[in-house]
């Protein structure tokens, strides 16, 4: 039949004629979408409108056999309309709340109103998508808890919006708010990708994070990303310039995008729309014979692919201005990794006897450590510092909230006190101690993380602010080999510690 005649049996209430020329043109109208729309995601929604319009419209159409031409044109003017027409986002930034209150504490009419509609529209969601809108932003329930996955709540909550979108956009335009159709991004650049090592003990390090540092170079700011090694391995060794062609030859980014290339595609872009805790994804950006793309990633594969393809990357400005960093000089990684001068004090190693307990050295032979030096930022080591004053070492907080917990200490051999009892004793003080500080004492095999829980620990502890009092914290050491004894002075929290006139010896 041709477009005439089907138009004419659509128009006389035939619903069969217009599914015909649906499925005769909607090949067309996709393809007339897809090189009027920049971005694929905005393709499908114009051929949806553009095919209600064409229905709606039916009745006006002149001439039916030029049912073609006119749906081209449909096309086109949904395409202005939505260039012009700002969309409807339910995340976060739209409500707001969802109750709103009027400057006398209570809902005024407008805010009931748009409460009302709102609720219509999750109710018309199917069960799976209304369960994760009422839990993600009702109950204010992080993704991972509302599905078997934190994929698939994610998927349920897409598709929740793009109903909810189309629900309020055909019934309550009036509620739809002014905003840029697209989000802004800023274009920065991969300025650093730096290893971090991780402590082993014993003196022995491996790598276990890399920070990434994306340079906002025209707004002078920069955001730090940390990947754990594994993730940013790939990365590290792009932007590397000591990285050889042997250690390039096994990064899997470099073969995906000759891949890519030889294929005829090219990566357009790697953009970064949200990032923070538990957020790590990138919108990889491809152009090839199939058309635009975009593909969604996560960040580590984003970013070094965009490093081994040579392509731009690009920050939403709402993260660039929650996350950026006002940048004052060229050296970037002495704003996110400043130095550590007298993060230790050469006291690693065991001796075979305890040396400098009455600080006449300075800090010889100790060591400050604690968990304060194994956040996963590694942006903590400065919460806590330790000087000596006169003949007393003093142990303090840096910050008003410090996280974890700091200790003093050195570590002997046991071999001078096996199969005994050991005594660490010494003169305490502490001023506005939030939570603990006191003596430490323990006995081991080797090496050991410090840890607040520790069951071996053996602890003298004081709280609040305490004068100069004596204590003592004793441990058992079994006569067996390879023990090691370590001892010194702790703090938790905000406050601070002092110790003098330390001795450790048997006791009897």
């Amino acid at each position: 039949m041709s477009d005439g005649e089907l138009v004419r049996l659509a128009q006389a209430g035939e619903p069969a004629a217009f599914r015909l020329l649906v499925e005769r043109y909607l090949p067309a109208a996709r393809a007339r979408a897809s090189r009027l729309c920049p971005d694929p995601g905005d393709v499908d929604d114009v051929v949806q409108e553009s095919l209600l319009q064409a229905f709606l419209g039916l009745d006006r159409l002149r001439d039916p056999d030029r049912f073609a031409a006119w749906l081209s044109g449909i096309v086109l003017n949904v395409h202005r309309a939505m260039r012009r027409r700002p969309p409807l986002t339910l995340l976060a930034e739209w409500p707001e709340q969802l109750h709103p209150v009027s400057a006398g504490d209570l809902p005024s009419a407008d805010d009931l109103d748009r409460a009302e509609a709102l609720r219509k529209a999750v109710a018309d969601l199917p069960a799976g998508q209304r369960r994760a809108v009422t839990m993600y932003y009702y109950a204010d329930l992080p993704v991972g808890q509302i599905a078997d996955s934190a994929g698939a709540a994610k998927a349920s909550l897409h598709k929740a919006r793009q109903r909810l979108r189309e629900h309020i956009t055909a019934q309550r335009p009036d509620l739809i708010p002014a905003s840029p159709r697209r989000a802004l991004m800023t274009a920065v650049r991969i300025a650093h990708a730096e290893p971090r090592p991780g402590d082993l003990g014993d003196g022995r390090f491996a790598v276990n994070q890399v920070l990434v540092i994306l340079a906002d170079d025209a707004g002078h700011r920069a955001v730090p990303v940390w990947l754990n090694a594994d993730d940013g391995g790939s990365l590290w060794r792009l932007v590397s310039p000591q990285a050889g062609d042997a250690a390039l030859e096994r990064v899997p980014e470099q073969l995906t995008s000759r891949l890519l290339s030889a294929a005829g595609t090219t990566v357009t872009g790697v953009d970064i729309d949200e990032l923070g805790p538990g957020i790590t994804a990138a919108r990889i950006g491809l152009a090839g014979p199939a058309g635009a793309r975009h593909v969604t990633a996560r960040l580590a594969d984003g970013l070094s692919l965009a490093a081994a393809a040579g392509c731009p990357v690009r920050v939403a400005d709402s993260v660039m201005d929650e996350l950026g960093v006002p940048v004052t000089s060229d050296d970037l990684l002495a704003l996110f990794l400043p130095r550590e001068p007298e993060r230790r004090f050469g006291g690693r190693r065991p001796h075979h006897e305890p040396k400098n307990l009455a600080f006449a050295d300075g800090l010889a032979r100790w060591e400050l450590t604690g968990s304060y030096l194994h956040h996963v930022s590694d942006t903590h080591w400065q919460d806590y510092t330790c000087t000596v004053e006169g003949h007393s070492a003093v142990l303090r907080s840096a910050v008003p909230e410090p996280y974890g917990f700091a200790a003093l200490r050195q570590a002997v051999f046991a071999d001078d006190y096996r199969g005994g009892t050991i005594a660490f004793r010494a003169e305490l003080r502490a001023t506005e101690v939030a939570d603990q500080a006191g003596l430490f004492l323990r006995v081991s095999h080797g090496p050991v993380r410090a840890r607040r829980d520790d069951p071996d620990n053996h602890l003298a502890s004081l709280a609040g602010s305490v004068d100069w009092s004596r204590q003592e914290v004793t441990a058992e050491v079994p006569d067996e080999e390879s023990l090691i004894i370590h001892f010194g002075a702790f703090l938790i929290g905000r406050g601070q510690v002092e110790l003098r006139n330390a001795d450790l010896a048997s006791r009897t």
